[in-house]
């Protein structure tokens, strides 16, 4: 996972795991993105601590963490604060990186 920069945070499109270093349940939410980032052995979201970017937060109506934010065509198209599973998580790969289960991509 990639520290999210400034750069990154104006562009159109980008998945980004929002935490806080002493939430236990951040920590599993990250294994689960770790997990999907090893299996297709490449980074796929950014990280920010939330702590470090309160601006960002309210700016974006963030409201707990852990979250995957998802921008896209220039909005925040969700906010994911159950990540319930790792197919849970799929189905939000599916849907906005679906060029991670093109066939190209996989040979």
């Amino acid at each position: 996972m990639q520290q999210i920069t400034e750069t990154v945070l104006t562009q159109d499109h980008y998945l980004l795991y929002i935490h806080t270093p002493f939430c236990g349940t951040c920590h599993v939410a990250r294994s689960m993105l770790a997990e999907i980032e090893r299996a297709h052995q490449q980074d796929i979201f950014f990280e920010m601590n939330a702590s470090l970017h309160p601006e960002f937060m309210q700016t974006n109506q963030v409201e707990s963490v852990p979250c995957l934010f998802i921008k896209d065509k220039g909005k925040a198209a969700e906010k994911i604060y159950a990540f319930q599973s790792i197919p849970n998580i799929y189905s939000y790969l599916l849907k906005y990186e679906p060029a991670l289960f093109s066939p190209a991509k996989n040979q």
